[in-house]
């Protein structure tokens, strides 16, 4: 035994039977066993939260947080200390790679970490021609295959302008659309920020609820078969989320770029006929904002196109100098761009209001001072209430119909009256916040305040909202980083050997 002064952590008796481990690995995500002592399994400090009762989080041990041989005054996540008790307490590294790819970022990073290496957006450059007299502009671009197209990947390279530079996502409706692209976004990963070979780290993917067999199938082919993976894993983003959050059953609410989603999770899996998705999310918001600019007479001008500004007083036209020589960009790219000036006023202007809008009383609230990249900067008060209302309140919205839309906390009560009667109370006791559509200021405090009028009065409501940027846009990468640094997992990868075997059907078997 190695002579480091060790301290064995005190642990909360809990008045339960002893847990063994399960048979189904993802059964050990529940129980959380924690190694009280060398001679076998012991308490677990999460035991009493198992099957989606109680609060509390993931039980420390997974990541290695409270571990019994964690030296004294060592850091939560110091993994300096495997090896040093018996076996386990501590289970091997295993090197996995976590990918969250969704519609508005692309997360990626090792398991057992707490937040991605990398966060990027999904959307690319491509120029499907490629002069031979290219500029020293272009280096960054990633060549795809001979003669094909040019991608530029992540913030830097996308955001120069560049003449036939189409912006486009590889993702439609949360599923993968266009491959190549897709296959450009994983080569850049792995080169500009992994950097290491494809071939020594398994991989833990994300994927949508609703994916198809054929894409999952086409997505496990490619990478076994492109990337020559050792070992490989799909799971649903609904489940990751849940994982997250220390559940094993709940309702998770995900409000990303394009899509609000409800999606029942019970033991672990996701209850298809459960699923309601309404198109009302971040993209909308920006669509409303767009539409209010257009109103004020107000022009959205992206930096790129700016070479100086002077300050002007509030209200007044902005005195701004265009950039000489730009090039002839595109209009995907031009509006790629508009939005990513439109998502930061969302982020620092809009506000949910706490209860139904009401014009009096939003006049009533503060104002919030924006300045715009162009210098033109002006006060916004019962606007920054008003926009957001249409999450909760379709029918509050021009030109939708508020019968075939449904605002968020009617997207839960619905999905949650979709499911066994008898899971429900397993639903509304844990409702899980997630993306960042759902960080707009006063989003959680809303949907707690309707959810609460609608809750059958036999069910207790509770809302699980992390209240840091990180968790709860990361939340389903952060549930792939646990679960992929579990010992208890490791039997659950699709090996190469069973791949080469079973060939891509067998993601069908292995990843429900």
């Amino acid at each position: 035994m190695n002579d480091r002064s060790l301290e064995r952590l005190p642990i909360e008796d809990v008045e339960s039977p002893l847990l063994e481990i399960p048979q189904n690995p993802l059964d050990a995500i529940l129980c959380h066993v924690l190694w009280d002592d060398p001679a076998g399994a012991g308490k677990c400090d999460q035991r009493i939260h198992c099957g989606g009762g109680g609060g509390g989080g993931p039980c420390l041990y997974c990541l290695c947080r409270l571990c019994p041989w964690r030296p004294r005054g060592a850091s939560a996540g110091d993994r300096s200390h495997r090896g040093l008790g018996q076996d386990p307490p501590c289970q091997d590294e295993v090197g996995a790679l976590v990918f969250d790819i969704g519609s508005y970022t692309v997360r990626a990073g090792y398991a057992g970490e707490d937040c991605p290496k990398v966060d990027f957006p999904t959307a690319i450059g491509v120029v499907l021609e490629r002069d031979n007299g290219s500029t020293l502009m272009e280096i960054d671009g990633d060549k795809g295959k001979q003669g094909g197209p040019t991608y530029y990947i992540d913030t830097n390279a996308l955001r120069v302008p560049r003449e036939n530079m189409e912006a486009i996502s590889p993702l439609k409706n949360g599923m993968i659309e266009d491959w190549d692209s897709f296959q450009a976004i994983l080569d850049h990963t792995y080169k500009m920020h992994i950097k290491s070979e494809a071939s020594l780290h398994p991989v833990l993917m994300s994927e949508a609820p609703w994916n198809t067999r054929a894409k999952r199938e086409k997505l496990t082919e490619l990478m076994f078969e492109h990337y020559n993976i050792p070992a490989f894993f799909l799971c649903k983003t609904a489940v990751l989320t849940a994982f997250a959050n220390g559940r094993s059953t709940g309702l998770i609410l995900d409000s990303g770029a394009t899509h609000t989603t409800a999606i029942p999770v019970h033991d672990g899996y996701v209850l298809q006929q459960g699923i309601v998705k309404s198109p009302l999310a971040g993209d909308f918001i920006t669509m409303q904002c767009r539409e209010l600019f257009q109103e004020m007479n107000v022009e959205i001008i992206p930096p790129y196109m700016i070479a100086s500004k002077e300050a002007v007083r509030e209200g007044s036209p902005a005195n701004w100098k265009r950039k000489e020589k730009l090039p002839q960009v595109t209009r995907s790219w031009h509006n790629y761009m508009c939005n990513c000036v439109i998502q930061d006023f969302q982020a620092s202007v809009l506000q949910v209001s706490d209860s139904t809008y009401d014009e009096q009383v939003a006049a009533q609230m503060p104002t919030v001072h924006y300045e715009f990249p162009n210098g033109y900067n002006c006060d916004f008060g019962a606007e920054r209430l008003k926009i957001p209302e249409g999450l909760f309140d379709p029918s509050n919205v021009k030109g939708l119909s508020g019968n075939t839309m449904l605002g968020v906390s009617h997207v839960v009560t619905t999905s949650v009256g979709m499911c066994d009667i008898d899971i429900r109370p397993g639903l509304y006791g844990s409702v899980i916040v997630a993306g960042g559509n759902t960080l707009i200021q006063s989003f959680t405090d809303r949907l707690n305040r309707e959810l609460s009028q609608k809750t059958p009065p036999s069910m207790r409501l509770k809302l699980i909202a992390n209240n840091t940027t990180v968790e709860r846009r990361f939340s389903s990468w952060i549930g792939g980083s646990i679960l992929a640094s579990l010992g208890t997992f490791q039997q659950m990868w699709i090996s190469k050997q069973e791949y080469e075997e079973g060939g891509k059907q067998c993601v069908e078997r292995k990843c429900p």
